[in-house]
């Protein structure tokens, strides 16, 4: 009897320990970021980002060992992905595949709201930087694909300063819908991506 008491045990799935559903674990980032659009990074409850999802707290605190290491994983299940950067033929399309996403991107009900508070946290206590610094990283990943097209295709210089490019790519853009709150309509954008063109070729 003791014997077959020991097997049972060994079949038995451990409680503690279990795997979270991916449907599970879809909801708690979900949760989370409608929460961190509501209240902000610091005011993040991971208690009420539970009950959104329509689960424990247990359930987040088995996965993960804080809200920062949280928040990391669900930056990289959505990929931050800022741009579309498949190869549209030219530099010039290539750029304005780059800024229609980006704009989508940016009028993201959700964005618009974590964003400027990544970097309001990150001025208060430095929180949040890894974070945005994994955000750099992707985007400049995609950046780099475009003007290395735009090389092969001699459209711009191999000597192309890299660093400067990936800077002048997104931030017209950015600077005018994240900072300035304002939109672009198609003729803004046409003359941006000249602009961009123009400013690259001479770096």
């Amino acid at each position: 009897m003791e014997r077959k008491s020991v097997d049972q045990m060994k079949l038995r799935k451990p409680s503690g320990a279990a795997v979270m559903r991916d449907d599970l674990t879809a909801a708690l980032f979900r949760a989370l970021f409608e929460e961190w659009a509501a209240m902000g990074y610091n005011g993040i409850s991971l208690e009420r980002v539970a009950i959104r999802a329509g689960a424990g707290k247990g359930a987040i605190y088995r996965r993960w060992p804080s809200k920062l290491a949280f928040s990391k994983e669900a930056f990289e299940a959505v990929q931050i992905k800022l741009t579309d950067t498949a190869d549209q033929g030219s530099l010039v399309a290539d750029l304005h595949g780059y800024l229609k996403m980006m704009q989508k991107v940016l009028r993201h009900r959700l964005v618009k709201r974590i964003l400027p508070d990544l970097y309001a946290e990150k001025a208060r206590s430095g929180e949040t930087a890894p974070l945005l610094e994994r955000m750099a990283y992707l985007r400049r990943e995609q950046g780099y694909g475009i003007i290395e097209r735009a090389i092969a295709r001699s459209e711009l210089p191999a000597t192309i300063q890299y660093e400067l490019a990936l800077d002048i790519i997104p931030s017209g853009l950015y600077w005018r819908m994240a900072m300035r709150g304002k939109s672009l309509n198609p003729k803004d954008t046409a003359l941006l991506v000249s602009a961009i063109v123009a400013a690259l070729k001479v770096l």
